[in-house]
Order: structure tokens, then C-alpha cells, then sequence
């Protein structure tokens, strides 16, 4: 895999360096955003976690790709300008993995049944009709 930097531009505004590159990839499938990280940080000399793949595209035919990167000075400023969903691709957000998330957010046995509970209370109270009598009006 032979990776090639086609355009680099230096954005002080966004404190990044956005990269344009072509991979040559012969008898292979189309790298991962991983792969192509780790390979960007050795080209240019910078940590992985600061690298953001924006996109990769694949030709049709012919075993080359073309993408799109931003390389930050920080991994603090990736966070705060790119997207949510470019991070998790990246796996650069300090977020976890959807499947970690479902298993924390599991109520355990005696969380439903004590909130089934506390709900069928609520309701039957909502539905009970009021045994106060309404006010009089004297006139």
C-alpha cells in the first residue's frame, strides 16, 4: 500500500492541516480508516489521534482510493470542530461504542420491577376519582 500527499493546506483558523491523498492499493481491498491513520501519522510525522479521515472514495476498476484527512494540533481541538459521527468512524471521541452504552443503560431485575411497580401505583391513583366535595357557593 503506497499512500501519496496530492494537496496539503495549513488552516490556522481551524488549528488543523487538511490533506488530500491518494492510495495505491494493488491486490488488496480498500483500506480502513485505521490502517490509513496509523500510515498519515508516519508520513507526517504526528500523533495518530490527531488525524481525522474525513472520507475515503474508491475507483471503480482500478485498485486506488482517494480521501480526504485534517490533521489537528490536538486531539482536544479534533473534538471540538468536527462532527459527532466523523469521531465515532474515527474512534477519536472519548465516547464509547453503542454496544457498551446499551449494557450500561441495562436496568437490572430489581430496578423494573420496583419502577413497574411505582408506575401501575401512579396511574391507579391518577384514574380514582376524587372523593372531595366541590365548594358551595353562597349567594
Amino acid at each position: 500500500m503506497d499512500i501519496e500527499i496530492t494537496q496539503k493546506i495549513n488552516n490556522p483558523f481551524l488549528k488543523r492541516t487538511e490533506v488530500h491523498f491518494t492510495v495505491k492499493h494493488a491486490n488488496e481491498k480498500t483500506p480502513n480508516r485505521e490502517i490509513l491513520r496509523t500510515e498519515l501519522a508516519d508520513l507526517l510525522n504526528t500523533k495518530k489521534e490527531q488525524i481525522i479521515i474525513d472520507h475515503i472514495d474508491s475507483s471503480f476498476g482500478i485498485q486506488q482510493s482517494k480521501g480526504y484527512g485534517k490533521v489537528y494540533s490536538s486531539r482536544k481541538d479534533a473534538e471540538y470542530f468536527e462532527r459527532k459521527h466523523i469521531l465515532e468512524k474515527n474512534k477519536a471521541s472519548g465516547k464509547q461504542g453503542k454496544k457498551e452504552q446499551k449494557e450500561e443503560e441495562k436496568p437490572t431485575d430489581t430496578d423494573t420491577t420496583e419502577s413497574t411497580a411505582e408506575s401501575t401505583k401512579e396511574t391507579a391513583d391518577e384514574t380514582k376519582p376524587s372523593k372531595e366535595k366541590p365548594e358551595e357557593e353562597s349567594a
